[in-house]
């Protein structure tokens, strides 16, 4: 289904994505710049290799700044059972003044579940154990006692505590690539994160056809039919997995496609990378936030300072 728009714009915003560095003064300065330089969120990924952990990371740079909002892109549902993830989570709210966005997922990563021994369910089971965490998290944020029996937990009469600043919780973020996830974010989510499918526990040349316009179209036609009327309320969030501002944007996209397994021509075209002038960039953006919706913008921290004039011409428009 050819570029359905959404209904209402919301002004871009956009985040940097950051595992390090890991020293205490660097990573307050990089926290710093990003506020500095118009970043909406400054985010880490949860993962076992190597990189700051993500509860510790986040307190440490709302800490360090005043507005810059933090979040976990994502927490890993299996690492932590969702009683504790709802009591970090929301002590991060209450000590950042309300700045946490939580961003949750079933996990994906195969070396992390092989060299951890953590047991790698299937697919669905993840799934399955991520939507009852949702509601336990979610109920926890809330006021009185929770009481869940499911298959996978189960909590008798416990009142989360702290209580987060944001009301009725920090907004949760839901990623994925895959129909079941992203339908599930239509119906729970704040943000919706549009990623490639992870399925196969990796990123290389194989998630390339899924990082295509006609992929990203079908992913937005589930979103919007699982959605229904909550549609126009929803944040759509798109990681870019490559940045770069240049001259020679055809060059660079004759050795990016094989690297995504697309052609050059797919590969420029992808909502999961940028490439071009300052002026090009900004209008592929404006272009797909008007073709999908998609108006909060995923970077990784080194692509910052390139990034920073895209930053300066389109935050807060």
């Amino acid at each position: 289904m050819p570029g359905t728009p959404a209904a209402m714009t919301k002004p871009f915003r956009f985040g940097i994505q950051a595992g390090g560095p890991a020293e205490a003064q660097r990573w307050s300065e990089l926290a710093r710049k990003a506020e500095d330089l118009g970043v909406s969120t400054l985010t880490v990924a949860d993962h076992l290799d190597d990189q700051l952990g993500p509860i510790a990371a986040l307190t440490a740079a709302a800490c360090a700044t005043t507005t810059l909002r933090v979040g976990a892109l994502v927490f890993c549902n299996d690492y932590r059972h969702p009683v504790v993830l709802a009591k970090e989570a929301a002590s991060i709210d209450v000590l950042s003044g309300g700045r946490l966005e939580l961003g949750l997922g079933a996990g994906w990563m195969t070396t992390d579940y092989e060299q951890s021994g953590i047991h790698l369910d299937p697919p669905g089971e993840r799934i399955d154990r991520m939507v009852e965490a949702i509601t336990i998290i979610t109920g926890l944020f809330g006021d009185g006692p929770v009481d869940h029996d499911g298959e996978h937990y189960r909590v008798t009469g416990l009142e989360g505590t702290p209580k987060p600043v944001q009301r009725p919780g920090p907004p949760l973020l839901i990623g994925g690539g895959g129909r079941r996830v992203l339908r599930i974010a239509a119906r729970k989510a704040d943000i919706i994160g549009i990623n490639v499918n992870l399925a196969g526990g990796v990123i290389d040349a194989s998630v390339g056809p899924d990082a295509t316009l006609d992929a990203t179209d079908q992913k937005l036609a589930w979103i919007r039919e699982a959605a229904g009327d909550r549609f126009d309320d929803l944040e759509l969030q798109i990681r870019v997995h490559i940045a770069t501002v240049t001259d020679e944007r055809d060059a660079l996209a004759a050795v990016m496609g094989p690297a995504l397994g697309l052609s050059p021509e797919a590969a420029l075209a992808s909502p999961h990378a940028l490439a071009g002038t300052v002026d090009q960039i900004v209008e592929q953006l404006q272009e797909r936030r008007e073709r999908w919706g998609i108006s909060y913008i995923g970077l990784s921290a080194a692509s910052l300072d390139e990034m920073a004039p895209v930053i300066a011409r389109l935050a807060g428009t």
